[in-house]
């Protein structure tokens, strides 16, 4: 049951219903930290409210706080703590997972969100000064934004080096963030609309290398000296990047610039561990996939409260498959805005959305499963928002879907299904 907790509290009157507190809370499962959403609302010394859509009586007294959360199972969980400014410290009663008769005793702790201010959505300018080799949600947050809130901020490139050309971070992707968004909870979607995407240096760093799984043996035999760096000119007058030291064939040889985020996630629900922000899987990650670039909006499943996004490895370009291991690696200063998707199941792999294409991105130890992993995400999309059986979807599929290799660099693959919107929009229930 307990994976995090946002308490409601207040301070009025006895007798007048609260306004509401939220609250963090961390409770210790035999040195697990689990994190838990929690609605609480005080009428006098009365406590009412859910615990993960549990009801729950309690009380206030003072500083003390004492509720009892009843579960679908008829069991019981009851907290006892106290209040001391913007901290919340306390123990937590549960049965024994094993022996529901028997029960166990936690701590837990709290820390004090803030409160929604008023007004409409607002924009967030945030200067990381640490960032993360994890995406992880035992990480405290950065910044508690708001759905439609918009954040300005910026990224290390994947070696942790800065828009100064100065190392400020550890190598492999290290990630700016969390954020915490407001009212996601687990089973929501997040959705992350890239605003803007604007590269802060003129250069990047790339490999002459071919990744393995591109090679054959005889192609392999010959890239063994293959691996050194490489250094590219950015120049964003122009829109294009060139070699800084190009062979005598490649003088004129520009790539377009199309800044992209190779790395982007929300963190990981409890009982799974951290992802390295080398790694992928359902809620994100290292997905080098080059259509995660300015104008587009990506969507992933939220399993922790406040979603805690991460993001990070900007590439001011890239190939499909990023196959010569490293893109054009650089530091990128980014805007993005948030919104939270309630009442729907969230999806089973990451969605990006452009302008005119649908794209559910699989991930997986193989192509093979990568690319079973894009064709069920991509039918799970069809049937959520445009009704569609299986036998419709694969009609749609086997008439106009396109497979794209996203990425051949990681530990795990990735394979994106898109399909053009304009073939689906006769398709679209009226109310969705």
């Amino acid at each position: 049951m307990i994976r995090s907790l946002a308490v409601l509290l207040c301070c009025l009157p006895a007798g007048a219903l609260a306004a509401s507190e939220s609250w963090l809370v961390t409770t210790d499962l035999w040195g697990n930290p689990a994190y838990q959403l929690l609605t609480l609302a005080r009428d006098g010394k009365r406590l009412s409210g859910e615990l993960d859509g549990d009801a729950l009586k309690g009380e206030r007294t003072g500083n003390a706080i004492h509720f009892v959360v009843t579960d679908s199972r008829q069991q019981t969980y009851v907290f006892d703590g106290k209040v001391s400014g913007e901290s919340l410290r306390g123990t937590a009663d549960y049965p024994d997972s094993n022996n529901p008769k028997t029960r166990v005793s936690h701590a837990f702790t709290g820390r004090l969100l803030p409160s929604r201010p008023a007004g409409g959505p607002r924009v967030h300018d945030f200067t990381p000064t640490s960032w993360s080799n994890e995406f992880t949600a035992h990480r405290a947050p950065v910044l508690t934004v708001w759905p439609g809130d918009t954040v300005r901020t910026s990224t290390l490139d994947s070696g942790g080096m800065d828009s100064k050309g100065v190392t400020r971070a550890l190598f492999g992707n290290p990630q700016t963030g969390p954020f915490f968004i407001a009212t996601a909870n687990p089973g929501d979607t997040l959705a992350i609309r890239m605003r803007r995407l604007k590269l802060n240096r003129t250069f990047a760093d790339s490999l002459d290398g071919i990744v393995g799984r591109a090679l054959t043996p005889g192609l392999a035999a010959k890239a063994t000296e293959l691996g050194k760096p490489v250094r590219w000119k950015l120049d964003p007058e122009r829109g294009v990047a060139t070699p800084e030291n190009p062979t005598e064939r490649l003088k004129a040889f520009t790539v377009p610039l199309r800044p992209m985020l190779g790395g982007l996630a929300v963190a990981p629900g409890f009982g799974s561990a951290p992802l390295s922000t080398g790694d992928t899987g359902r809620y994100g990650g290292n997905m080098d996939f080059n259509e995660v670039v300015e104008g587009n909006t990506v969507y992933l499943p939220v399993a922790q409260p406040g979603a805690l996004l991460y993001l990070g490895d900007a590439h001011a370009a890239q190939g499909d498959g990023e196959t010569s291991q490293y893109a054009l690696e650089t530091s990128m200063d980014v805007e993005f805005t948030v919104d939270v998707l309630h009442g729907k199941p969230p999806p089973s792999t990451p969605r990006v959305e452009s302008p005119t294409h649908l794209m559910a991105l699989g991930q997986g130890g193989s192509l093979d499963d990568a690319l079973r992993s894009a064709t069920q995400g991509l039918t799970q999309w069809l049937e959520q928002d445009y009704g569609l059986t299986l036998s419709e979807s694969a009609q749609v599929l086997g008439s106009s879907v396109q497979y794209v290799v996203a990425n051949l660099a990681g530990r795990s693959v990735g394979v994106a299904a898109k399909l053009d919107k304009a073939r689906l929009q006769a398709l679209r229930p009226s109310v969705k």
